[in-house]
This record gives C-alpha cells, structure tokens and sequence, in this order.
C-alpha cells in the first residue's frame, strides 16, 4: 500500500510540473554615467510576447527616471509603481536611475565618481512583480558598458564574458542583479576557497588592504563552512573610504567594507566575519526577533576566530566582560532593528545556551551544540523568537533554562 501511494504520489507530481520550459533571454545592459551621476539601464526580451507585465516598484525617493519604451507600453499611475507590457518580439524598456545616495549624514552606501561606482544592483533594477506565461523561464544576462578610462567591473554572479554575468537565482521567479557591485579603475585579489571564487575588489586608492581581507576569509573558511553547510558559487568582497559608510552591509553573494575598519577590533570581534556569517546563514528574522540575526553573526564573528586559534582563553573573557558592561541596561531583547547593547546582550544568552546545549547531550551517541540550532533556523525562510526556542529545545531534547527568560518575552 505505501509502495502504491508512493508510485501515486510521482505520477501526480510528473503532471503538475512543466515537461519543458521555453527559455527566454532576458538581457540587461548598464551604462554608467558620472557626469550626471546616473546609470542608464535597459532590459531587453528576446521574446516580448513571453511576458505579460511587468510591475516596478519604484520607491518613494525619486531615483528613476526618463523611461522609454519601443513597441511596448509604460504606464505610471503614481511614482511609485509603473508597469512595463512588452511589445511582441524584442522589446526594450530603458531608463535612468540615480547612483549616490546618502545613507546618513555626508556618508554614501552608494557612490559615483569620475573614476569608480560602488552600489547594489538591487538600486539599478527595482523590485519586480511578473506576470509571464505558463511553461516560460527568463534567462538573465548583466551586461556593462564602461566609461572610458574604467578598466573593468566586479558582481557577486558568475562572469560568462567580458563584463557580462550570469544572473540565476533559484530562490526568484524572476531573476534581477542583486548584491553588490564595483566597478572602474579596480584592484582585486581572488582566491578559491573551498567550493567558492571569492574576490575582494575596491577602487585604486582607496585604502583596502585586499590581501590582508584575504588572509583572513582563509584562516576562518574552514570553520565557517563546519557551521553552515552553504557554499556560495562565488563571493564578493567591495570597499573604499570617506565619504562611504562606516561599516559593514551583506547582499546577495557579497558584501560591503569600509576600508578604514580594522579587520579585528579592540573588542576582538570583527566585521568581516560578522558579515561572512550575514553571506553564510541567510538568516532572517520577524516578530520583532532582529536579535537572532545580529546575534548570530556577532557570536560566530566572536567564535569563528576563536575555533580558528585567533582568540586566547584570555582574551575571549575579556570580550565577554566587555558584552557583560555594554549590555547592561538591556531589558528585552525584542525588537525589529537589534542595537549594539541588545546585539551584545544576545551573543551573551548564546554563548549560554550553547554550553547548556552540550552539557545537556554530552556523553549521548549525538552531542550537540548552537550550531545545530544555527543549521535548524538555516531553513526558515524567517526566524522568530518561537521559533529560535522550539528548534534549541528539539536539539537539546528537552526544556531549556537558559530561553525561560524574560528577556525574550
């Protein structure tokens, strides 16, 4: 009986899923343009008549602008939302989008000049809502074309020419050039590590000591990867200094470094790893649970050094010292945007949790540890603090002390 409910059970999925599926080239192509501080953007469809509609979000901050179509139709109600309808054929939807933008004062997470641009592709292509036909997938291309004088472009997306890119995202219906981008007269070292192409590139000039990251991701990969079992085709590293941010921003398949961070702080955490683990675990958070996420990535920013012979016994006491003073004033850990205190104050409660963890399982035939509570949260799409508790329970077997805190309510 199990064995025919089984057969059954393929038999329906064969007909509820495609035999085929029409590829489609989807080719995007970015021209840079620093006098106006602007990128001109264009999306081309092989076969217009594939797409039905295409709905842009357009934010709230005027970034894009000038769009133009062939055949096709641009229709904009509000600012905010405009929808492309392909025209049959090739169809082409162009326009313009502003690249600096200014995250606090007189500090950019965006930046054009004569000579680089540093943003994220998601700024270039806007959100997206598709309404394609049945039995149709998008195959996507990123294209650019270089001012003169700029030597090449770097993406966190397999290259396939000349600053040209694959862009496939399994996890999108439809695939848009996220994570981040540089690109000008560029440094960059690469490696291999692991299963991963890793790159770390900045404009010429800008203070980043691109070996130095390098020797660090190497020293810490191997621990990395023991925690989270994810390997990423490729990774990309990008910084440069004032006016830009200062601090540390992950994207899809990269992330961003100011160029004046030191790798290890004073405090012996460091904001490299902190965002490696961002790249690594994907996790995210809801129901006012942001603690999980930032505490995640500042305990294996803390712990990875540590397994990797970077911390002493020592040292990793003091660091909790210093978390135990900074954290102090915190009286609940819940909230959507997690602070320094409440971050440290999360690293605190985890570290705890772990040691219960393995003193619960120890001498079991499956010792176990945060990290498996790491590994179980990998899986949700998004995390709440329920959810952190029922999965560090389930691994723990049992009820844990340590979460019976008022600090999580």
């Amino acid at each position: 009986m199990l064995i025919r409910r089984l057969l059954l059970s393929a038999v329906l999925l064969g007909l509820s899923t495609p035999l085929w599926a029409k590829n489609v080239d989807l080719d995007y192509r970015v021209r840079f343009l620093p006098d106006t501080e602007q990128a001109e953007v264009s999306l081309t469809l092989e076969e217009g008549d594939a797409v039905i509609s295409l709905a842009f979000n357009l934010g709230d901050d005027e970034m894009y602008s000038d769009f133009k179509t062939d055949d096709g139709q641009w229709t904009q109600n509000s600012s905010e939302l405009g929808t492309w309808t392909p025209a049959k054929g090739k169809s082409t939807l162009s326009y313009r989008v502003l690249i600096n933008h200014e995250r606090s004062d007189g500090r950019f997470d965006a930046r054009i000049t004569e000579d680089w641009a540093l943003l994220r592709g998601d700024d270039l292509v806007p959100s997206v809502k598709l309404r394609q036909k049945d039995k149709v997938k998008l195959v996507s291309r990123l294209k650019f074309d270089l001012p003169k004088g700029w030597k090449s472009v770097e993406t966190g997306w397999p290259r396939v020419a000349k600053n040209t890119f694959r862009i496939d995202n399994p996890q999108r219906k439809f695939d848009r050039p996220t994570g981040w981008i540089v690109a000008g007269k560029i440094g960059t070292r690469r490696a291999k590590l692991g299963e991963t192409d890793v790159a770390v590139a900045a404009p010429v000039g800008e203070g980043m000591r691109r070996m130095d990251v390098m020797t660090l991701l190497t020293f810490v990969w191997p621990h990395a990867q023991e925690v989270f079992p994810r390997d990423p085709d490729k990774l990309l590293i990008v910084g440069a200094g004032n006016p830009m941010w200062r601090g540390g921003l992950s994207a899809a398949n990269s992330y961003y470094m100011h160029s004046d961070r030191p790798l290890v702080s004073e405090n012996g955490t460091s904001s490299l790893v902190h965002e490696l683990v961002h790249v690594f675990s994907r996790i995210r958070a809801r129901d006012r649970s942001d603690w999980i996420t930032e505490g995640l990535a500042e305990y294996y920013a803390i712990e990875l050094m540590r397994r990797a012979g970077g911390l002493s016994e020592e040292r990793y006491q003091k660091i909790r010292e210093q978390l135990i003073g900074w954290s102090k004033p915190v009286k609940s850990l819940r909230t959507n945007n997690s602070s320094g205190p409440v971050t440290a104050r999360a690293v605190l409660l985890l570290q705890e949790l772990d040691r219960e963890i393995r003193q619960a399982t120890k001498g079991t035939t499956q010792p176990r540890s945060l990290d498996d509570v790491t590994r179980g949260l990998m899986r949700l799409d998004k995390a709440s603090t329920k959810d952190f508790i029922e999965i560090s329970e389930n691994v723990m077997g049992s009820a844990s002390e340590v979460l019976d805190n008022k600090l999580l309510r």
